[in-house]
């Protein structure tokens, strides 16, 4: 048995500072399903409320939504929570966006954004998990 070599397992590499990984098809069609509900949000704000609060609610709406995401769900989130909790988030401003389109008048649009956004973000929820 002494002739055996003496093996240990090495360490990954380290990625470069400054590198990442590549981006994928999930990761864009992510960013805008986010994107798409910001802006559904502010739409919903300017064309569903009267001339004084559809200025309020049309630019309040997308940025509490903005700050909720930089928040806890982003890449670079201030706060780090558990991966449920993150999912959980991200759910309540995709519903809102879907809730807002409804409100609007335009169930199918909201229907077809809330089954596009939630299976993005359940294939992205499986990818970080892996």
């Amino acid at each position: 048995m002494s002739e055996l070599p003496h093996v240990r397992p090495a360490k990954p590499a380290e990625p470069e500072s400054g590198t990442r990984a590549p981006l994928s098809v999930i990761d864009i069609l992510g960013f805008v399903c986010g994107l798409f509900a910001f802006a559904s949000l502010a739409l919903w704000g300017f064309a569903a409320w009267s001339f004084p609060w559809n200025l309020v609610v049309g630019i309040a709406a997308p940025v509490v939504a903005i700050l909720v995401w930089a928040l806890f769900v982003s890449p670079r989130a201030v706060f780090a929570v558990h991966p449920f909790v993150r999912a959980l988030v991200e759910l309540l401003v995709y519903a809102s966006a879907t809730m807002a389109w409804w409100s609007m008048g335009q169930p199918w649009i909201g229907l077809g954004f809330g089954i596009i956004a939630v299976t993005v973000g359940v294939i992205a929820g499986r990818r970080r998990f892996a």
